[in-house]
């Protein structure tokens, strides 16, 4: 009997229906084709690669599957080589295999074998053992990276993870607690998360229990594995030869902070999100529990009530509890953080060409606070004021075109007035000294004072500061300020997508706290664009300036590097796409030289070479007018003289682009 999933059930009619017009007047190409092999139009390459399992029957307990396969175009795909089905495996139901277990994957096949029906179908038939018709079936469905048969059109890599019932219909239950969509609000869509595969879904059908008990690694089993490289506890993947955990995931640890909830999603209302996505507060183990609480030994009791299985843990770690527990941290400081915001203003002072920055508080609803009520719960007030939001004219050290550096000013210390800051009015007032303002109409005519707030915290609460108290970093402000009084330059804040960066690290993600007072990025460093409450970046050069940071030039801390180079070397971000939004060449126009660690560089060679580091992309570079690693007056001198774009015309999609 012939058993199809139901909503597969209209591409395998369309596919059927290519089949038969074909067979019946031949392909586009006038040939008629062969028996068997009808003609008709076929993908000619294939920049995308879709799967889609389409059909599944058994006969003597043995399945027979058919994948579909077509381009970005739909246009099916034939001459697939390296094509398989990784896996199949059941799922054996919650407390199948012990009380209190959770539901668990078992391998009971694979094949890489397989009939190509030259129309877009492929039949895998595979010989599985211990198959069992009331249970669940996944079909793990892997195209490698590779070339068509013909050994000329390439094929990028492609994997589904499918879901039917025991007999070929619609599964009725699975275990999704995390979707692949959540993995990529950090890895790059397509790239590979680790060997060469790209969904969670692989991940979790691959790194079963029984194959992490096999090979006496309890650590590769996927609910440990999983939690463990998303966090520094113990670091990860053991030496071969001593047992010892050799890489430490501290760059994950640093994004995720610990907040389950930047990987456990609840589906949002009215979708046909994961039904399991909340298994992870319901169905605790020893075995998952282990990965970020590494100072327990179960059978010992070490750490904890000595138990040897999971039968117990539900009586006291219930959903409730165990969710409260595991999200209070992240829950509670976004509460302080919501609890205080500010509003500033950046005023020019025409006798000594100084800046006068008034700083006034909010509570939660836009009422404004007597700061003389808060100080004692705020640990820090700092502002950081610069000249020229398109191009600062003052580094981080002192320039080497004009001597001036940035003004670093603490407004509140610890619950103490700092730096002749004052309190007018119940707002903070300091005033920078004197600024080198350009030009009315210039873009140094406007000064521009990035202000980060730290409050002292207990739990959900502000409490005065003392030593050994907690601290958060809240939300960040940015004022801008001209001399001549008319409206202000202001830097783009087009090209790079605020939601990207907060889909990744969160809302609570706090930047550059320790030395500094921090900053949370949120809508108050917003303004509109085109219409748009847009969230901006911009701030970030008061301190990573054209002249670099606390390195110069030896770090690429010029904001136009210093993300790239950071983001690279971190290996998460594969794609422009994940951070942009648009490229704002225009921006070029109005950018000098930018420190690199031997010297200054012209700005699009700077930008590009954060990334593209090969002694021949410097070359080509500066074969096209660039400067590399030279003085700072030859980088100037050259800014305005590269040609790069006279050929490259980077696009989102492609940014190697070039113009033809």
């Amino acid at each position: 009997m012939m058993n199809v999933k139901n909503n597969k059930f209209a591409l395998l009619l369309a596919a059927s229906a290519v089949s038969m017009a074909l067979t019946g007047c031949g392909g586009s190409d006038g040939d008629d084709g062969n028996n068997g092999n009808p003609g008709g139009p076929v993908a000619e390459y294939i920049n995308t690669l879709n799967l889609d399992v389409t059909k599944v029957t058994y006969v003597d307990g043995m399945p027979s599957i058919e994948v579909f396969a077509t381009n970005e175009e739909d246009l099916p795909v034939v001459g697939l080589k390296d094509f398989e089905v990784k896996k199949v495996a059941q799922l054996l139901p919650q407390g199948s295999t012990g009380a209190g277990d959770n539901a668990q994957w078992q391998v009971i096949g694979s094949q890489k074998t397989f009939i190509d029906n030259q129309d877009g179908s492929y039949t895998f038939d595979i010989e599985v053992e211990g198959y069992d018709s009331a249970l669940t079936q996944r079909y793990n469905v892997i195209a490698k990276a590779s070339t068509l048969l013909d050994g000329v059109t390439t094929v990028p890599q492609a994997e589904i993870a499918e879901d039917f019932s025991g007999e070929g219909y619609e599964a009725t239950y699975t275990k999704d607690i995390v979707s692949t969509a959540s993995c990529n609000a950090c890895h790059a869509e397509g790239e590979k998360i680790y060997h060469s595969y790209m969904t969670q879904e692989t991940c979790a059908t691959c790194h079963t229990k029984e194959y992490a008990e096999e090979r006496g690694k309890p650590e590769i089993e996927w609910n440990h594995l999983v939690h463990n490289v998303h966090n520094s506890a113990k670091g990860y993947k053991a030496d071969r030869d001593t047992g010892e955990f050799t890489k430490d995931a501290v760059t994950a640890q640093h994004i995720v902070q610990n907040d389950c909830t930047n990987c456990h999603v609840a589906p949002e209302d009215g979708t046909e999100g994961l039904t399991e996505w909340g298994n992870w507060t319901r169905v605790p183990t020893m075995e998952t529990c282990t990965s970020c609480h590494v100072n327990i030994d179960f059978e010992a009791g070490k750490g904890h009530s000595q138990q040897a299985d999971n039968s117990n843990c539900v009586a006291c770690h219930n959903a409730s509890w165990t969710e409260e527990l595991h999200t209070e941290d992240a829950l509670q400081k976004k509460a302080v953080i919501d609890q205080i915001g500010m509003n500033a203003t950046l005023t020019a002072v025409q006798d000594d060409k100084s800046a006068n920055l008034t700083i006034s508080f909010t509570d939660s609803a836009g009422n404004v606070l007597d700061v003389t009520n808060l100080l004692p719960k705020i640990k820090r007030v700092e502002s950081i004021t610069n000249v020229g939001p398109n191009f600062p004219i003052m580094g981080y050290n002192p320039s080497p075109g004009n001597g001036e550096h940035k003004v670093a000013l603490d407004l509140v210390q610890s619950g103490e007035l700092a730096n002749n800051a004052e309190i007018a009015d119940g707002n903070l007032v300091i005033n920078t000294g004197t600024l080198p303002f350009g030009a009315a109409g210039t873009d140094t005519d406007t000064a521009f004072s990035f202000i980060g707030l730290e409050v002292c915290s207990d739990g959900a609460e502000l409490i005065n500061c003392a030593e050994g108290v907690a601290t958060t970093s809240m939300k960040a402000e940015l004022a801008h300020g001209t001399l001549s009084g008319e409206a202000p330059s202001t830097r783009h804040i087009d090209s790079v997508n605020f939601a990207t960066c907060e889909s990744c690290h969160g809302e609570t993600f706090e930047l550059h706290k320790g030395y500094h007072a921090g900053f949370i990025m949120t809508e108050q460093l917003g303004r509109e664009v085109n219409g748009q409450m847009t969230v901006g970046v911009d701030g970030c050069v008061a301190c990573h300036t054209p002249d670099g940071t606390y390195m110069s030039g030896g770090n690429k801390g010029a904001f136009e590097m210093k993300l790239h180079v950071v983001h690279g070397e971190q290996g998460i971000i594969k794609d422009c796409a994940q951070c942009h939004n648009d490229f704002n060449l225009d921006a070029f126009k109005v950018k000098g030289a930018l420190a690199t660690p031997a010297g200054y560089t012209t700005p699009i060679a700077a930008t590009c070479t954060s990334c593209h580091t090969s002694d021949s992309t410097k070359l080509h570079a500066v074969g096209q007018g660039a400067i590399i690693d030279g003085s700072y007056e030859a980088a100037n001198d050259a800014a305005q003289l590269e040609t790069c774009f006279f050929c490259h015309n980077p696009a989102i999609s492609d940014h190697t682009q070039v113009k033809m």
